[in-house]
């Protein structure tokens, strides 16, 4: 029998949101179920590679989206925030009111796929970074296909790490990313040790999308479970790499050699898409002599739970703890 043919038949079922989370986590699942019971991010199909002219639409139709689900944060944000270029690419700087470590650097790296997230988003992201952790943040408002694919966000990437270190010493620098910023974060530093370049005093990552080839165990088992990521980023995947191998560890890094990377915190969720993507990157950095703590939240899909509930704040404390102990030299 063809190894691909063969597997667990699973009966049909329902999931219910599980009693052994909050009741404010129960909510935010059921909201983002359908009447039908399907998930509603189910009903928004990705366009084909190709199709560069649909990508465009779906871009801006997100872009949209998120500048709409942030305005209502702008009156409880604290942080001032400006914007510069380097290089190719916009940086948006964002100073906390009070700095908790002097002289220390957040580079924030956002998710969206490898080509949503930018732009408004991508600013005010910079300014929750800065006031959580009273640091200064850097928000790398990369560039993204179609119009700039592989390897243009890495390239912006590395130029912004390059920009804090030019500012801050590297002991005073974390790197954090989220979903496709974690993708960015490992392979950006294995291109910055490469170059010679210092590594950072730690690394954040939230649901690292880092594998693209998306070969683990959970882009089956939590497919339609995970009701914000409910299917596969195949064809985004695709139209980032614009050819490329993804198992190349350039877009993969979690194929690359992980040795001499700092102190990482890695986050998923049981009902996170990109569980095996974060589980993988914890055994393989590891392997490689890399202190690696793992934290996985009871139902969490991707990307948390989107609100304050008892579950992100427990996450946000985590990642305040991590931060701060880093930068303090441990």
């Amino acid at each position: 029998m063809d190894e691909q043919s063969f597997g667990v038949r699973l009966p049909a079922r329902v999931l219910p949101a599980p009693r052994s989370i909050s009741a404010e986590a129960r909510a935010a699942l059921n909201r983002l179920v359908g009447a039908d019971g399907m998930p509603i991010n189910a009903k928004y199909p990705m366009p084909d590679p190709e199709d560069h002219e649909g990508w465009v639409r779906i871009k801006a139709a997100v872009d949209a989206h998120y500048a709409a689900s942030i305005k209502g944060l702008a009156g409880t944000l604290r942080a001032s925030v400006e914007t510069v270029r380097v290089g190719n690419t916009l940086v948006h700087v964002a100073t906390p009111e009070t700095a908790i470590v002097t002289g220390a650097a957040y580079l924030d790296l956002h998710g969206g796929a490898l080509v949503f997230g930018g732009g408004e988003a991508c600013r005010v992201g910079a300014q929750m970074q800065a006031d959580l952790h009273g640091v200064c943040c850097y928000g790398v408002d990369y560039r993204t296909p179609p119009e700039h694919p592989y390897p243009a966000a890495l390239d912006d990437t590395l130029a912004a790490y390059g920009h804090v270190l030019e500012r801050h010493a590297p002991s005073n620098v974390v790197i954090g990313g989220r979903s496709a910023g974690g993708n960015l974060a490992v392979a950006m530093l294995l291109r910055a040790r490469e170059a010679g370049l210092p590594m950072p005093a730690g690394l954040v990552l939230l649901s690292p999308e880092v594998d693209l080839t998306e070969s683990g165990d959970s882009f089956e088992v939590n497919r339609l479970v995970d009701l914000m990521l409910p299917l596969p980023l195949r064809a985004a995947n695709l139209l980032y790499a614009s050819g490329a191998d993804l198992s190349d560890p350039a877009l993969s890094p979690l194929f690359g050699d992980l040795s001499g990377l700092p102190p990482t915190l890695l986050q998923s969720g049981t009902r996170d898409l990109l569980l095996s993507n974060t589980v993988r990157m914890h055994r393989a950095l590891r392997k490689a002599g890399v202190p690696a703590e793992l934290h996985v939240f009871e139902a969490m899909p991707h990307g948390g739970f989107l609100g304050d509930t008892p579950e992100d704040l427990e996450l946000s404390g985590e990642l305040v703890r991590f931060v701060c102990t880093c930068l303090r030299g441990g």
